[in-house]
């Protein structure tokens, strides 16, 4: 069985792009050839910054002849039926086959398919994959009509077997394939013949290509590694800008370069971040102190100097980025200290959504909720007001200008110099936390408060604007933040009702008060104006032959258009009323169902069954995702007993005749069964256990004890399986029936104080 071997070169091929290429090279070739019939042992792809090159072992020479067996029309069909069947299948009539069958003779027709040698099959896939190749972005050159990320060079395309190698021939736009390629571009640029993978890979290694990136990107961190530690330093771990530079290079050479003293005094973030996001740097810092001291640089090739040329270079162009990063920051600490008030008005010029205003009216309203939340979290009230209202005055700072990134942390470093309590320099930075589901969440009260009221403001917000999350659409990362809250109240073990405190960000949003009174005020001026312009329209009138003629004209032109503005005003805040009073209601309700959605996939991952969940969220409390949660885990844990799975079937057994006598008596059993009515002893049992039972649950229930709850609960699984062995529930006496079903009524009403079992499968 042949092995093949691909490879495409090119110019420099984005390093972003790089690994998605190679999977898709991989996947369009091998599902092409599969389904042409070609199968395989394995396949791997590898990439460099100039080559996609894939490896497919023990492939089939040929694709296998395949017979296949058509039904075709009634025998005695209309001649232009059978004709359509002999042109599908690519016979003539005389190669038809009559059998019988239950619904009379039919025509069949055998359709053999003779198998293909593996070039030609790859030939047609290997171009159909170059063709129509998903690049992000691709380019068109010279007078072609092919498209590629960066202009193609040549293809290699290569079957080999222990009889030798073949070329597989193809021509693209003028480039033939063949078994050539070259190597590094500036080490060793000649022309390479290979005859096979493991020819070409050593081949390009001695001519300083390093094909793996995964052994490029082991052969960086090796040696910055050794590096770093040689001087008693350490390489800032960074694994998303190793891939990336891994995929700059085919011959890595690492260089440790220093930073001038001038710099070091920047905080730590801001020279990582300005080397990275501008020159792919590495930072290399002292563990002792935490200061990054060095950087390290990541050369494609070896020179005579060993380097020195290319970290000279390199030194110069970072000491002119870090003296722009060492130019903010020293303009924003002036600012800082002269006060960050100064930041948050200049943002009442930045829009935060054309129909949530602007991010300083964002800011007043995430101080109000804060202030709310603060006494919930164990925060101070006026430390919480305080935080939210510099919380993003950073937005406003040179440093987060250049660096959006640094949002929040540049926030903190700003507080701490204008003399702020270190709890709002704190929830500066944390607020915008958690992120993502293994971010860190803050745990410092302020902090907590401000990120709460953050992320229910943003929520809140664009619900009330009806921008909620589609399908897969989540463009304002509304998913992230109903996860963060989440977290935020489980992680921290915060007791408060989402519902209200949703409602009480709605409030604020509408600032209703405000409002209301802006629109008495409106009504006045309204009024006032009417009477005004009547006055003046008199007046004109009177002076009809008057020089003032004009003048009162005018007047009264420039009056109408106020009236008209106020009008105008008027109905804005009337219809903000409107939407107000209908959306009150709504909004909370249903961001609290998003909630819920996005509890349900949280505690899913956790291992929770979906249908536990849904038991608990149907219960009273369940705004209060702490309780309903620890509800929730306690529930899980009872349903994978024995006790929990055959009490289950016990409880729906009951609830199952209760509501179908229910319904054919078009009654309630609801009143309670009497024991004096018992016949059996274990209906005198389960009476017993109910009303034991019933205060133990109940007590727990209170105490948020839902452990015992449930131990409460257990002990009536067995009274209530020998119930039902011993007792049928429908007897013939209608007193003992109704008693009966009463019993099963306090079996529902029990049980069902933990949590709604209906909704539990099993």
């Amino acid at each position: 069985m042949p092995d093949l071997l691909i490879e495409l070169f090119s110019e420099e091929i984005p390093a972003r792009m790089q690994r998605r290429a190679g999977e898709d090279l991989k996947k369009r070739m091998t599902d092409g050839l599969v389904e042409a019939g070609l199968t395989y042992a394995g396949a791997h792809a590898l990439t460099t910054p100039r080559r996609l090159t894939l490896a497919i072992d023990g492939l089939l020479a040929a694709s296998p002849t395949v017979r296949e067996e058509r039904k075709g029309p009634k025998v005695g069909a209309p001649d232009k039926a059978i004709e359509g069947f002999l042109r599908g299948a690519g016979l003539t009539r005389d190669q038809l086959e009559e059998r019988d069958t239950p619904k009379g003779a039919v025509y069949f027709a055998s359709i053999e398919k003779p198998g293909r040698p593996a070039a030609d099959i790859i030939a047609e896939v290997l171009e159909a994959t170059i063709r129509n190749f998903p690049w992000p972005k691709s380019m068109r050159w010279g007078s072609g009509s092919l498209k590629w990320v960066r202009p193609l060079h040549s293809i290699l395309c290569l079957l080999s077997d222990e009889a030798g190698s073949e070329v597989v021939p193809l021509d693209i736009d003028g480039i033939k394939s063949g078994n050539t390629t070259h190597g590094h571009r500036f080490m060793a640029p000649d022309e390479i013949t290979v005859s096979g993978f493991d020819d070409y890979s050593a081949k390009l290694k001695r001519a300083n290509v390093v094909l793996d990136p995964a052994e490029r990107a082991d052969a960086i961190w090796q040696d910055a590694t050794n590096q770093a530690f040689a001087n008693g330093l350490e390489v800032v771990e960074d694994k998303g800008l190793l891939a990336e530079v891994a995929g700059l290079v085919e011959w890595p050479v690492v260089l440790l370069g220093a930073i001038d003293d001038e710099f070091l005094s920047l905080p730590p973030e801001v020279l990582q971040t300005s080397m990275k996001e501008h020159q792919k740097f590495f930072s290399v810092r002292d563990p002792k102190t935490n200061r990054i001291e060095k950087f390290v640089t990541v050369a494609n090739r070896d020179t005579a100097d060993n380097g020195a040329t290319i970290l000279a270079g390199n030194q110069k162009v970072l000491s002119a980025r870090l003296a722009d990063a060492k130019f903010f920051w020293e303009n924003d600490l002036r600012t800082a200290k002269e006060g960050m008030e100064v930041w948050t008005e200049s943002l009442s010029n930045v829009t935060f959504h054309n129909k949530l205003g602007t991010q300083a009216e964002r800011i007043n309203r995430i101080a109000a909720l804060a202030r709310e939340i603060a006494p919930v979290v164990g925060a101070d009230a006026d430390l919480a007001e305080q935080a939210a209202k510099v919380a993003k005055a950073d937005l406003s700072s040179e440093m987060v200008y250049e660096f959006p990134e640094l949002q929040g942390l540049m926030g903190r470093y700003y507080a701490e110099a204008a003399g702020l309590p270190q709890e709002v320099a704190n929830a500066c930075e944390n607020h915008y936390s958690p992120l993502g589901p293994s971010d860190d969440v803050p745990s410092e009260a302020v902090s907590v408060a401000v990120a709460l009221a953050d992320k229910l403001d943003t929520l809140t917000g664009f619900w009330a604007i009806d921008e909620k999350p589609t399908g897969s659409k989540d463009p304002f990362a509304l998913r992230r933040a109903a996860l963060g809250v989440i977290r935020l109240v489980l992680e921290n073990d915060v007791r408060v009702s989402l519902e209200a405190k949703a409602l009480q960000s709605f409030l604020t949003l509408f600032n209703v008060e405000k409002l209301t009174a802006e629109l008495d005020r409106v009504d006045a001026d309204l009024e006032q104006h009417k009477q005004d312009l009547d006055h003046i329209m008199k007046l004109s009138e009177s002076e009809a032959d008057s020089p003032l003629k004009e003048v009162l004209v005018s007047l009264v032109l420039d009056k109408k258009s106020q009236y008209e503005n106020m009008l105008a005003k008027g109905q804005r805040i009337r219809k903000s009323l409107v939407e107000f009073e209908n959306a009150k209601d709504v909004v909370p309700t249903d961001l609290l169902s998003f909630f819920h959605d996005r509890l349900k996939v949280f505690l899913r991952d956790q291992g929770i069954r979906h249908d536990v969940i849904d038991a608990c969220i149907a219960m009273d409390g369940n705004d209060d995702l702490t309780l309903l949660v620890k509800r929730a885990r306690a529930l899980e844990d009872f349903m994978t007993s024995d006790d929990g799975t055959n009490l289950l079937q016990g409880y729906k057994r009951a609830n199952n005749i209760l509501t179908q006598a229910e319904a054919k008596d078009g009654v309630e059993y609801s009143y309670g069964g009497d024991v004096k009515f018992a016949e059996e002893p274990s209906e005198i049992a389960l009476f017993e256990a109910l009303a034991a039972s019933e205060g133990a649950i109940s007590s727990a229930i209170e105490a948020e004890d839902f452990a015992a709850a449930m131990g409460s609960m257990a002990a009536l699984r067995a009274p209530i399986d020998a119930f039902f062995e011993a007792v049928q529930v429908n007897s013939d006496n209608d007193v003992v029936r109704r008693n009966r079903l009463n019993l099963l009524h306090q079996i529902r009403q029990i049980c069902g104080q933990v949590a709604d079992l209906t909704k539990v499968e099993g």
